[in-house]
């Protein structure tokens, strides 16, 4: 029957159900977001649950799906999700961040409705709201490959996703107590692999089960606030095979450092002695190292894991060197059966290039972090509403920071308000991400992934360029930045919509080290960007407007 569009639906677990019809199958789900109280350091505290789970539940797309995720906010403050590395293609109505999103206020809910357009790989989702991050609301997303892509291994006995945090026993509002008040975060209380810390005193249930000479997949996040994770398992080297949705060249690694937001699939097989073995991780780059075990079991395991620990790496040109090791896999195919190294990124003349230096300032007893000087903050009316509804100009400012800034402006004032950059759509740009403090640094894009061509010691300068990787830097979506080092990335900005800039280090990113990308289509297409959704929450200035015109094609 003509414009019918018949949909079957499919109960798969709780508050998952599976639809399939004419298009692309959709995912439903349904989320009931509350506090709970747990121990993950052997100390009750409040953490944030998703439908009594903590972490949350797994998402198990494939390419293409449609997500339908209906968020009740139980909790008694406004809650927002954001699904990082998903690019939300058209559609930053549904990056569930600040910027682009109102709040769900406690006691309702809000339906995101977004599609995996065109990518595979291991992700994650967390909240963006105030501190929320720092206990609980995140969980795993995985894309998986549509069965007529082939992909460059053989397919796994059974693909487990592994959540890393460092982690602080104080409650969410005394965290961000503590940063409203000046005062930055102490050193995390532990860590932990999947909401847990084994303790290693034969009681402890495994993580995962193995059953002997088989191969698994594990895809490792983390989801941490401020520390970088060493990632090991006892025994057994892994095989890097994918990250943030690229497939790479299969390295095998003894430990990974798995910096700030960041997401890797590896490879394990069950080849050792059939007994439980740890996965370790552990804190980098601070005098005191904190550790988190888990187990792995073999099922035919007969004996407990070794109390001698792998060591990790020290020292942070280790890391630099393992960044340099990730190379792009230029003949597999990813979400499209055309090989990844067919893009030839390295041909493309840059229209533009950014640098962005961080820097910090306790001016007045306030502590705030800036991007070139600027530290954001988040306007009632979202930037991306107000921009739709034309009404910009009365809440923020388009490029109040410049793209080359001066040479002292990691000592210059801090000014605090939106900081907001107009990129002209489907421009090649270079973006530079300089850190002359001396701590860490790790930057997530949302609506894109770009590529990695450069991380190293020192200051930027053009003259760098001749060192970029211009043949198969990995396509990611988060890259870190050593202490008194920068980071080069390449991308264009062809996906119109506001897209969120931002330090994965979460105090950072609450604080003000993160900007917004504007990148509006000229054509106002519907080729180009989706409508506001008619479920589209609305606060601040366009609470009471009219809608706007919408796109047509």
């Amino acid at each position: 029957m003509a414009g019918v569009m018949i949909i079957v639906l499919l109960c798969l677990s709780a508050g998952t159900m599976l639809g399939v019809q004419g298009e692309d199958p959709y995912l439903f789900f349904t989320w009931n977001v509350t506090y709970g109280t747990r121990s993950p350091l052997g100390v009750p505290q409040q953490v944030i649950l998703i439908n009594n789970q903590f972490p949350g539940p797994n998402i198990n797309s494939t390419s293409n799906n449609n997500i339908v995720l209906n968020v009740f906010n139980n909790l008694d403050e406004p809650f927002l999700l954001t699904w990082s590395g998903v690019q939300q293609r058209k559609n930053s109505w549904q990056d569930g961040v600040l910027g682009t999103n109102c709040p769900i206020l406690p006691g309702t809910n809000f339906t995101y409705h977004f599609q995996v357009k065109d990518q595979i790989g291991s992700y994650f989702y967390y909240p963006t709201t105030g501190m929320h991050r720092a206990v609980g609301g995140f969980g795993g997303l995985r894309i998986n490959s549509r069965l007529l892509i082939p992909v460059p291994y053989a397919d796994p006995e059974d693909d487990y996703t592994v959540i890393l945090n460092d982690w602080h026993t104080k409650s969410h509002t005394a965290l961000q107590k503590l940063l409203d008040s000046g005062r930055s975060l102490a050193r995390p209380d532990g860590v932990l692999i999947n909401g847990k810390n084994a303790q290693g005193d034969g009681k402890d249930e495994p993580l995962f089960t193995m059953k002997p000479g088989k191969t698994y997949k594990y895809r490792i996040c983390n989801a941490g606030l401020k520390n970088t994770l060493n990632f090991r398992i006892q025994g057994h080297t892994m095989k890097l095979v994918e990250m943030e949705g690229s497939h790479v060249v299969q390295n095998v690694y003894e430990s990974l450092d798995v910096h700030v937001g960041q997401c890797f699939s590896v490879l394990v097989t069950s080849n050792q002695a059939p007994k439980d073995y740890y996965m370790v991780a552990s804190t980098r780059f601070n005098k005191q190292v904190l550790t988190a075990k888990g187990i792995i079991r073999y099922t035919n395991g007969k004996g407990p894991a070794s109390p001698e620990l792998p060591e990790a790496p020290v020292g942070w040109a280790w890391s630099l060197n393992q960044f340099r090791s990730f190379r792009w896999n230029l003949t597999a195919s990813a979400a499209r059966p055309n090989p990844q190294g067919s893009y030839h990124y390295g041909s493309i003349n840059i229209t533009r290039t950014i640098k962005l230096v961080n820097s910090a300032s306790r001016e007045g007893g306030k502590l705030r972090y800036a991007l070139n000087g600027v530290s954001h903050i988040n306007p009632e009316t979202p930037l991306k509403i107000a921009e739709y509804y034309g009404v910009a100009d009365k809440v923020f400012k388009y490029d109040t920071i410049q793209d080359s800034p001066q040479a002292d402006i990691a000592h210059a004032k801090i000014v605090s308000q939106p900081n907001v950059l107009n990129l002209t759509f489907r421009n090649f740009v270079e973006i530079i991400f300089e850190n002359h403090e001396k701590s860490m640094q790790s930057y997530h894009l949302d609506g894109y992934s770009f590529f990695a061509v450069a991380v190293e010691p020192g200051t930027w300068t053009p003259e760098k360029r001749k060192n970029y990787n211009l043949l198969d830097a990995v396509s990611r979506t988060t890259v870190q930045v050593f202490p008194k080092s920068w980071a080069a990335i390449l991308l264009t900005f062809d996906n119109a919509g506001m897209w969120n800039i931002r330090s994965e280090m979460w105090e950072r990113a609450y604080l003000g080290q993160q900007l917004y990308a504007s990148v509006l289509s000229p054509a106002r297409s519907l080729r180009d960007e989706y409508n506001i959704p008619d479920n589209t929450l609305l606060c601040g200035l366009v609470k009471d407007l009219p809608k706007p015109e919408p796109y047509s094609i």
